[in-house]
């Protein structure tokens, strides 16, 4: 039996943004994809995402005392 890591209390949500909010993510930071962290395609927390090389992982975290904030990877070869 295998566990879902993505499901597990202490882990983030993980989300692969589409193409259209890769584009706007890029553009309202004035980055390119290189200039992003990394992540790498053989991840747990991503292994259910089915993510590929060079997509954009949103990483949602909660906290007490800043509410949510978000972090963004771009998915590298593993």
């Amino acid at each position: 039996m295998t566990m879902d890591v993505s499901k597990h209390l202490l882990v983030p949500k993980h989300t692969k943004l589409s193409d259209a909010e890769k584009e706007k993510l890029l553009s309202n930071y004035t980055i390119t994809i290189k200039e992003l962290p990394k992540i790498t395609q053989d991840d747990a927390a991503i292994s259910s995402l089915n993510a590929k090389i060079g997509e954009i992982i949103k990483i949602e975290r909660k906290s007490k005392t800043a509410g949510i904030s978000y972090y963004y990877r771009v998915v590298v070869e593993g």
